[in-house]
């Protein structure tokens, strides 16, 4: 991630469970900092201007999915640093936690890292194939993956950068101050996904997924982590109790660990 504003909303993404809806709508006043307590009252969601009330292009509703309020822990370092955080840019209860740029929507020009041999495009128009990360991958082979699209887009910033282009300025995003879905899987998560090196699609809402199964491995009963993520029943909540390998050994650790208290209690 770029800096530390992205950094900490996927923390707050993964330490909550949260929608993104919910993520980028939280506020400072959300946050009861003494006992750790988020609470998760509203949601935002993006319109096209022809649908919206007053012509906007994000709505808030007052609750969440499920018509209701519900209330998390996070962790007490994960406080800790949204404290630090909100401290340092002087946020009031009232104002988004995570909020879009306002400059133009050109983003910074970054070094490119691309994970061993990425392969070939589908072939064009003209039957060719070009290979993905590489500048021809893009114009000529008209592939949109983030590999050719970033290799393309550096080539530009770098020309730019060099007085080599004189491109008009650049548009602005149209927000309120919310973070358009689109713009930051685009410009902010892609990216980080690919200098990372990661090689399979990885999706901002996997951060969710990633806590619910988490939790679960982890013990806790599927009651809390459907309270914690929001879901209406139960059985949306049944789903990730498979998703990782090892969730049935933590299951007879806690077996254990209960069945051991109880003899203990029960001993002369």
């Amino acid at each position: 991630m770029p800096d530390e504003q992205w950094r900490l909303l996927a923390e707050v993404a993964i330490g909550g469970g949260l929608r993104w809806g919910e993520l980028v709508e939280l506020r400072l006043g959300d946050l009861d900092v003494d006992s750790g307590v988020l609470t998760v009252a509203r949601t935002v969601v993006e319109l096209r201007p022809r649908f919206h009330p007053v012509g906007g292009r994000f709505l808030v509703k007052e609750y969440p999915k499920n018509g209701e309020f519900r209330r998390l822990k996070l962790s007490r370092s994960l406080i800790t640093w949204l404290v630090a955080y909100a401290e340092a840019r002087r946020l009031r209860p009232g104002d988004l936690l995570f909020t879009a740029p306002t400059g133009p929507r050109r983003s910074p020009s970054r070094a490119l890292s691309f994970p061993g041999d990425l392969g070939v495009t589908a072939p064009n128009a003209a039957g060719r194939r070009y290979r993905h990360g590489t500048l021809s991958g893009y114009p000529m082979g008209g592939c949109r993956c983030g590999h050719c699209r970033g290799a393309y887009a550096h080539y530009r910033a770098v020309r730019r950068a060099a007085g080599k282009d004189h491109p008009r300025s650049g548009r602005r995003l149209d927000t309120d101050g919310h973070i358009p879905r689109d713009w930051f899987r685009q410009q902010i998560w892609d990216p980080a996904v690919m200098a990372a090196g990661i090689d399979r699609r990885i999706r901002v809402r996997d951060l969710r997924h990633a806590h619910a199964s988490w939790v679960l491995a982890g013990g806790a009963d599927l009651q809390t982590v459907r309270e914690r993520l929001g879901h209406a029943g139960l059985r949306a909540t049944e789903r990730y109790l498979h998703t990782l390998p090892d969730a049935d050994d933590t299951a007879l650790e806690a077996f254990a660990r209960t069945r051991a208290g109880v003899r203990w209690a029960a001993a002369p």
